[in-house]
């Protein structure tokens, strides 16, 4: 991910300069207002060609025909694109031809020489194989020496469960920043490993030795062994930009509205009850790895829940005056708009559960064995499941279940727009009757 967003960083850098030398070898200093149009226009189009052909992935990282390829495919895109719109809207006069064709006769060659030099750099730096890789070894001998990080699973206590959360979260920090993960285990072990590296947020694969002769469509290789690809993040680069700068965007806009609202509801819960105003929780998140969500405090401190065991419900003794209210209008959620810059949580998401939650005395897990596969996207402040009524208190398994299906097919079937229509529905069910 580094490496990607590095190349990213250096591309935009080396457009803005090259179109700036443009700019001052046909204007001087008084080109600075041509300069600015003309990145007003190429700056944006490239990025988001680029990013949607795919020219920051790992593969462009690794090969330079395919890095050259998709960035220059992306810059012509972006050529052909900006002299057609300085065509039909008419804006010849204000757009300088002479400085756009300059610094595109100059641009061209500098990017191949930037992902040139780039892909040697690291591969100099970092060796032949710049990326994080992870083997688990589970029970089989590996009797090739691999460029990656092996660990031994029962060395480290790591087992193809979903029945015990901690076992989970331990794997999810092992995890953390990999790129690539590979299991090698025995053959019957083999679907339990696929189920569980599904609840992760990374590319996972399995490594199945029997089926180096037989050529599968979907396989990728560890040294000289085959492996099957079970497991992928379910957003790529480019929708994991396009969702967190959507967030970012959004909580800076509505926080300056927000501010006055939320100090007033954090001055009238002092005044009601000794404690802190902020309510803090250890909660699953993305890749299963637990974070504290914040909320304002709703009960009194010395009946607060943290493990999450009781679900609140109506009439709940440990729930203030205020509590009470700023629950069932949701305003207790807000502080979570401090989780989303902070990055451990989005706008919308699977909401997030506390470690102890129960249905009809079971915890989740226990209910269905693909409750952990929700948690492959960031928790969010609202959900698919919350717009469609499935709130409150999770008093039997159709609780539990309606909430798991909704999340499931929100990950399948993410898009930007998806999110937008998210929101909007969420001021419908702001107030609720499971809202308590």
């Amino acid at each position: 991910m580094a490496l990607r967003f590095a190349l990213l960083a250096s591309e935009i850098a080396a457009i803005i300069l090259t179109f700036w030398v443009a700019a001052f070898m046909r204007h001087g200093l008084a080109g600075l207002d041509q300069w600015l149009t003309v990145m007003s226009v190429t700056l944006p189009v490239y990025l988001g060609t680029a990013l949607n052909s795919k020219a920051y992935d790992l593969e462009s990282i690794r090969d330079f025909r395919t890095s050259a390829k998709r960035a220059i495919m992306a810059f012509l895109f972006t050529i052909g694109t900006v002299t057609l719109m300085v065509f039909f809207l008419k804006v010849s006069s204000d757009f300088s031809r002479l400085v756009f064709g300059m610094g595109t006769v100059m641009c061209v060659p500098i990017l191949l020489g930037l992902r040139l030099f780039y892909i040697r750099l690291t591969r100099r730096v970092m060796g032949t194989n710049p990326f994080s890789e992870l083997i688990i070894r589970d029970g089989v001998a590996l009797p090739e020496h691999y460029d990656a990080m092996v660990i031994d699973a029962a060395a480290h206590n790591l087992q193809p469960s979903t029945r015990d959360p901690v076992n989970i979260q331990r794997l999810g920090n092992f995890v953390h920043n990999i790129d690539r993960v590979v299991v090698a285990c025995p053959p019957e072990r083999r679907v339990q490993w696929a189920f569980v590296l599904k609840a992760l947020d990374i590319d996972a694969e399995l490594c199945v030795p029997e089926l180096d002769e037989l050529g599968a469509v979907s396989m990728c290789q560890l040294g000289n062994s085959s492996t099957m690809v079970v497991s992928a993040g379910p957003m790529g680069l480019r929708s994991r930009l396009m969702k967190r700068g959507f967030d970012v965007a959004l909580v800076l806009t509505v926080l300056p509205f927000l501010a006055i609202p939320m100090a007033l509801v954090a001055l009238a819960i002092k005044l009601e009850s000794p404690g802190p105003v902020l309510f803090r929780q250890v909660r699953i998140g993305r890749g299963n790895r637990p974070f504290h969500i914040l909320k304002f405090r709703s009960m009194r401190v010395d009946l607060c829940d943290a493990q999450g065991n009781r679900s609140a419900g109506r009439d709940d003794d440990r729930i203030t005056r205020v509590g009470n209210f700023i629950r069932k209008t949701s305003i207790d959620e807000l502080p979570q708009i401090l989780n989303v810059l902070i990055g451990n949580m989005s706008i919308v998401g699977p909401r997030p559960h506390a470690v102890g939650s129960r249905a009809e005395n079971l915890l989740f897990w226990d209910i269905d064995d693909r409750y952990f596969h929700r948690h492959a996207v960031k928790p969010g402040l609202t959900g698919l499941a919350q717009i469609r009524g499935f709130r409150g208190a999770t008093e039997v398994r159709e609780d539990l279940s309606n909430r798991l299906q909704a999340d499931l097919e929100y990950r399948a079937n993410w898009s930007l727009l998806n999110d937008i229509m998210i929101i909007l529905a969420t001021f419908r069910v702001l107030v609720h009757r499971n809202a308590f």
